[in-house]
């Protein structure tokens, strides 16, 4: 063999194909692997030892949300430390492409609480233009699904309205030209303004245009709640109709109301590729999930813009009448569930004055302050100008353990990465599914689940050269011990490192390096079907 970048040695290779383990070596040179397996054979500029870890393909976010804050902070130690060597990012409808100089605008003070508002050149307005900001300028690759919303607001603006027959054609524009500057799917957030505002038709149209390029689509559904039936049977609708692959992203039993439906929750996924259809799904290990707390809210307040919303709080009638939905009757923005504060958790505050109150739940920040949880919550709003995030507890343990089990089941973290107290998925996912799921608990074993990370992930994408320890693939690797990786992130104190985890590799580059950050920014920008050159 000719002289080689690095070579790995001696480990116990995981190819990403959900086949057993295997003695070998991996070499790799010009950021590709050349050769797996027997032991290789000349000269290496660099050898790592790889004794006692497993050594697999980098591991594939499915659901991230580092949109802005990947451009703000290119080292992204949050997904390196962990293994992660892709993010997904153009979740559930919102991001920031294709737009509009006025949609970016809006997405931009919108999602604040969610993806931050860093100091950012935003000059972009395609989804080739905003793939450039990432090439080769941060730690990790990229890949981007296509977001409902921007393409909503570019064509309609901020309207709770139906498209109409050229605008729709406008809109299915914007679909066809992303995806041909390599967006790997499409997304919606169907309990989000302006997703909320797109009725089945719309995503059926706009999902037609998308699935001439072999991607999926991957919904936030309209409920997760009292109307989850109808929700997921409405994506299994659309997809059906488009003719499109369906990804059904943060696949979850949540609430009470359904705590006992995970097996139906499957089952429909069974049936549906049972009769033909293309679906997955992805989740996270954790009972809880996290959004901005506007999120929370009915759509008709959502889509006026975070300082609207803020204004409406302001006003006492506006007010009762957010109250009275979010409370006592549900909405849309909770799922059809009325609220439950007791099973809130406050994780983002821009305000000083509310720094001492993070990882406390509503109920309780009432009884400190001696507040009903809802006039909390208003006043939260008010003071930090709309940006809070919170943690919500209403998953279930048993039904989480269940949809991992599922051979159709990926993974991806959901992770939101602002505030000082954020959900411990941000930080923890991977390894938590390795030590915890198969280590401890055994409900996956090791191949399987490095699968559902790593070569599942990249073909549901269409990564042709990501997510399997193959010859001619690009080199990005984790090498992590199976006796100690484990998650150390918890919701009191989640901005903590793995453990178990020395290497990261991404595009042959080596990321973290014997437990360290190396700096290095080695990422891509992967577009749906091509090698990045």
């Amino acid at each position: 063999m000719a002289e080689i970048d690095l070579l790995i040695r001696g480990g116990r290779i995981l190819d990403g194909t959900g086949n057993p383990w295997f003695y070998g070596d991996v070499a790799i040179r010009d950021g590709r692997i050349v050769a797996v397996g027997r032991p290789a054979v000349g000269r290496a500029h660099r050898v790592i030892d790889a004794t006692g870890l497993f050594v697999c393909p980098g591991f594939i976010d499915l659901h991230t949300h580092s949109d802005l804050q990947l451009l703000a902070n290119p080292r992204h130690e949050p997904k390196v430390m962990q293994g992660v060597t892709t993010d997904v990012i153009g979740q559930d409808g919102l991001s920031y492409a294709p737009v509009t100089a006025a949609a970016l605008d809006y997405f931009v003070e919108t999602v604040a609480a969610l993806n931050g508002k860093p100091d950012l050149d935003y000059s972009w307005r395609s989804v080739d233009d905003f793939l450039n900001r990432f090439d080769r300028q941060v730690a990790v690759n990229v890949a981007y699904l296509l977001p409902h919303g921007p393409v909503r607001v570019s064509v309609l603006g901020v309207s709770d309205r139906q498209a109409n027959a050229s605008e729709l054609a406008a809109m299915q524009e914007l679909v066809d030209q992303g995806m041909r500057d390599g967006a790997v799917g499409f997304s919606t957030g169907l309990t989000y303004a302006p997703c909320v505002w797109g009725d089945t038709a719309e995503l059926v149209a706009l999902c037609r245009a998308a699935a001439p390029y072999g991607v999926s689509f991957m919904p936030h559904l309209r409920s997760y709640g009292t109307g989850v039936v109808a929700a997921t049977e409405e994506a299994l609708q659309i997809a059906r109709e488009a003719g499109i692959a369906l990804h059904l992203t943060h696949h979850q039993v949540v609430f009470d109301c359904n705590k006992d439906n995970h097996v139906w929750y499957t089952a429909l996924i069974d049936d549906a590729r049972a009769a033909g259809l293309d679906v997955t799904c992805d989740s996270y290990p954790y009972i809880a999930g996290s959004t901005y707390l506007i999120g929370l809210f009915p759509g008709w307040a959502q889509g006026q813009g975070r300082a609207a919303v803020v204004q409406l709080l302001r006003d006492p009638e506006a007010a009762e009448r957010l109250r009275h939905e979010i409370e006592e009757t549900g909405c849309d923005g909770t799922h059809g569930v009325p609220i439950d504060w007791s099973r809130l958790q406050l994780a983002a505050a821009r305000h000083p004055d509310w720094a001492s109150r993070l990882g406390t739940r509503f109920d309780e920040l009432g009884r400190q302050l001696g507040r009903s949880p809802w006039e909390v919550a208003r006043r939260l709003l008010i003071d930090n100008d709309g940006q809070v995030n919170i943690v919500s507890f209403f998953g279930h343990e048993h039904a989480v353990q269940h949809i991992m089990r599922h051979p159709a089941h990926l993974i991806g973290s959901d992770g939101i990465l602002v505030g000082d107290r954020p959900h411990p998925r941000v930080y923890g996912t991977f390894p938590r599914y390795l030590g915890r799921y198969v280590r401890e608990l055994g409900i996956l074993d090791w191949p399987t689940c490095v699968r559902k990370m790593t070569g599942g992930p990249a073909a549901r994408l269409g990564l042709v050269d990501r997510g399997l320890l193959q010859a001619g693939f690009a080199a990005d690797l984790a090498l992590f011990d199976p006796a100690t990786i484990a998650d150390t992130a918890t919701f009191e104190s989640p901005r903590q490192y793995p453990t178990g985890l020395p290497y990261v590799i991404v595009n042959g580059q080596v990321v973290k390096d014997q437990g360290e950050h190396t700096g290095v920014l080695a990422g891509r920008a992967l577009r749906r079907g091509r090698p990045a050159a």
